[in-house]
């Protein structure tokens, strides 16, 4: 199935994922640091980083409902998608909360905001498991014949163009 909302041929929400999933996993790593050796510096870093997660987070989540709407009706991967789209939305919430209780000391979050990090992290993993799982295995947002010889996405070629020149020459190796 071939993604509903692209950007010079490529799906956009698998394009903006790296970003919330990076600086939310980042925050929560630069907290950890900043409960063990107690770097003020850090956890300010990581209260900012959190924000620019969440609006990141939430850009991606548009481009991944349009592509979920798309999605045929009583299949596997509507399913997978919604759990995959509930748990991202969940990340977010935890760590949506986690930045409200640190407003008004973000250089000093305390334990119960960098729980709810941890949990969100471990949530953001299940999430992204399930996304490679639409990609990956269902083919959710891959081009339709995509193959290791696909033309240039910028070329205005279907994938499957020369398809055929691949298997030719895959047969011709094997024999």
């Amino acid at each position: 199935m071939e993604s509903k909302a692209k950007l010079f041929g490529h799906a956009i929400h698998p394009i903006l994922i790296p970003f919330p999933l990076g600086l939310l996993a980042t925050a929560l790593i630069f907290d950890l640091i900043h409960l063990i050796f107690d770097q003020d510096n850090l956890a300010r870093a990581a209260y900012y980083m959190i924000a620019a997660g969440i609006i990141g987070g939430l850009l991606a989540a548009v481009f991944g409902l349009i592509d979920w709407l798309a999605i045929p009706d009583g299949t596997r991967a509507k399913r997978i998608g919604l759990q995959h789209m509930g748990s991202n939305v969940v990340v977010l919430a935890l760590f949506g909360v986690a930045w409200l209780l640190r407003r008004d000391d973000p250089h000093d979050p305390g334990a119960f905001p960098i729980v709810l990090e941890l949990a969100g992290g471990g949530l953001a993993a299940i999430g992204g498991w399930l996304g490679g799982e639409l990609v990956e295995r269902m083919g959710v947002a891959v081009d339709p014949g995509a193959h290791l010889d696909a033309p240039s996405s910028l070329s205005n070629r279907p994938a499957s163009e020369d398809h055929g020149a691949v298997t030719r020459e895959s047969s011709r190796v094997g024999s």
